[in-house]
Formats: structure tokens, C-alpha cells, sequence
């Protein structure tokens, strides 16, 4: 967990992050964001201008009901940058259908002048580190 101030005003703007998406605040995302942000996850990697960003937000197809951190740990590299890593259970719809993800997320905050902003983001679905979960077995050798 946070340790200090600046740690915990990192946290603190990691949950405004996520509920400015859970709400669609493209204002509050577009405060949050740097200019362009990179993301990475399953479906790849992304250099994502804020306009992008506002697009993707606004953009329909699914809905974030509820998510929650935990297992925080943030991490001050110097007075303006620092990670923030943590689980994420994330309740959502997705095409119509109930989705319930379970992930580990990392953000990359940088300052630009005096306001902290989010300059990568990362996303793993949590599952088996060589991903056996999600691939069918093979068949066995004799």
C-alpha cells in the first residue's frame, strides 16, 4: 500500500483513472492522460493520442459496472516519475454479455507541469504464466 503522500496521491489518481472510464468523464480521462499514452494487453500494444483515447471512451460495445484494486504497490523512481501496480477485479459488459475479468495493472505516471499524468499503462488477464489456461492441450506423445 502507499506509503506516503505522493504515493498515496497516485493511488488516488489511479481510481479517478478508472472511474473517469467507468463513468465515460472524457474530461477527467483527458486531465489524466498524457499525450500519447501507450497501452499494452491482449489485444497488443498502443501509442494512443488523447483524442483516440476520447474516441475509444465514447465508443460502445461494453460497460465497466464496478472494479476494484488491490494488492497495491507504488513505487516513486524520482520527483516525477513513479508506478503504480496493482490486481483489478473488473465487472463489466461486454457485446451484451456479463464479463468478470481479473487482471494485473501497471501505470507509469509522469509530471507535467505540476500535474501527474498517465504515460503507459499495462493490462495482464490473470491465468497461467504460459497461458495453458487458454490454449487447449495438446495431445500427449507415446
Amino acid at each position: 500500500m502507499p506509503g506516503g503522500p505522493i504515493e498515496a496521491l497516485l493511488l488516488d489518481h489511479e481510481k479517478q483513472y478508472w472511474q473517469a472510464i467507468k463513468d465515460r468523464d472524457v474530461v477527467a480521462a483527458m486531465r489524466l492522460t498524457d499525450d500519447p499514452c501507450i497501452v499494452t494487453g491482449a489485444q497488443g500494444v498502443a501509442r494512443i493520442s488523447r483524442e483516440a483515447f476520447a474516441t475509444m471512451l465514447k465508443a460502445g460495445g461494453w460497460t465497466l459496472h464496478e472494479f476494484t484494486l488491490s494488492d497495491v504497490q507504488v513505487r516513486v523512481i524520482n520527483q516525477g516519475v513513479a508506478i503504480v501496480a496493482y490486481k483489478v477485479k473488473e465487472l463489466l459488459t461486454v457485446d451484451g454479455r456479463p464479463v468478470t475479468l481479473d487482471a494485473s495493472d501497471a501505470s507509469v505516471w509522469v509530471r507535467r507541469e505540476e500535474q501527474w499524468v498517465c504515460a503507459l499503462h499495462t493490462e495482464a488477464i490473470a491465468g497461467d504464466p504460459f497461458g495453458r489456461d487458454k490454449q487447449p492441450m495438446a495431445p500427449k506423445r507415446f
